[in-house]
């Protein structure tokens, strides 16, 4: 909800002023979407129509291999090209506030002026898989807002936080020499994530033997015929060295997406698992109010006595509601 004394404009009269190009617009939207606004539904159901077009691009990788850096690196290549650009830096929450530790405002100053570029920190607020619950409706309100290309660095990748995967269309994972990297990279499910290997810092020791590892580990990965191959590119995103062979992997990547089809279904995929955890916490919703239901205490007891079991108390229930 808005804080009180504060307005909200009309779903219809921001949606249209995000549209043509109003950060505060963006801006309000997505916070109607971590807020759980009442107007939620009204707010998706504006941006349907305008949806679809931009190409979302996910970063991650350990902390400490300069995902902030390189995002800011690739902003400032793709505003060379022209192209519009959405960044939603997904950061660690602050266990006080439940907002982002990090601002990555304050990272990406470079871009702070340029109307051609958003820029979004969002907590995480604990939720697990590196990047936040309403992610996929602030990529919608980018998306339909007209940006070319949405940026969406995530915490940090670790043991679950890889669900960047399925949310976006080509996923780039960031590795640095000296780091442990090669071992984070098997236990991580890395493999399965990337379609682009980036070794950032390669001016350091050790980025040969990073990418000769990392070159192993990617051929014995069980492909299909004519699969995708990701390439291993070196950067060093501090000096904008290597930022161009990345810009143009990703564009390489676009390419072969829309040719073999593999584009549309994995936006087909997204929405599935969007419809899914929609309707599931919906569900959870109504559960909720169980508890303290006669209904359940009833069911609860005959359980307890052994009069049924609780498969069969579950489906009467669930059949119940």
């Amino acid at each position: 909800m808005p804080p009180a004394g504060r307005r909200t404009a009309p779903v219809g009269e921001l949606v249209e002023r995000a549209r043509a190009g109003d950060s505060r617009a963006v801006a309000r939207l997505i916070s109607l979407v971590e807020d759980e606004s009442p107007l939620l539904r009204e707010v998706m159901a504006a941006l349907a129509p305008h949806a679809g077009h931009a190409h979302i691009v996910g970063i991650t990788g350990s902390p400490g291999v300069g995902k902030s850096t390189s995002t800011s690196a690739l902003v400032s290549a793709y505003r060379e090209t022209g192209k519009r650009v959405g960044v939603l830096a997904v950061d660690p929450s602050s266990p006080f506030s439940g907002g982002a530790l990090l601002g990555d405002r304050v990272r990406m100053q470079d871009h702070a002026t340029d109307r051609g570029v958003f820029i979004r920190s969002m907590a995480s607020r604990g939720h697990l898989g590196g990047l936040s619950w309403s992610t996929p409706q602030a990529l919608r309100v980018l998306d339909a807002a007209g940006f070319d290309v949405v940026l969406v660095e995530t915490v940090g990748v670790g043991q679950s936080e890889v669900e960047i995967a399925g949310m976006a269309d080509t996923t780039l994972v960031l590795l640095a020499p000296g780091m442990g990297d090669g071992i984070q990279a098997a236990k991580a499910g890395i493999l399965e994530v990337g379609d682009i290997y980036v070794v950032n810092k390669a001016d350091r020791d050790g980025v040969q033997t990073v990418t000769r590892d990392l070159r192993a580990m990617l051929a014995l990965a069980d492909r299909a015929e004519g699969a995708w191959l990701p390439p291993i590119l070196k950067t060093v995103a501090s000096r904008a060295e290597g930022v161009a062979e990345v810009v143009q992997a990703i564009e390489d990547r676009l390419t072969w997406m829309r040719g073999n089809g593999v584009l549309t279904e994995r936006r087909r995929s997204r929405a599935r698992d969007e419809i899914e955890a929609i309707a599931t916490t919906a569900l959870r919703a109504r559960f909720a109010h169980l508890h303290g239901d006669a209904r359940l205490d009833v069911l609860a007891a005959k359980v307890a006595d052994g009069g049924t079991d609780p498969y069969a108390a579950a489906d009467e229930l669930i059949a119940a509601l």
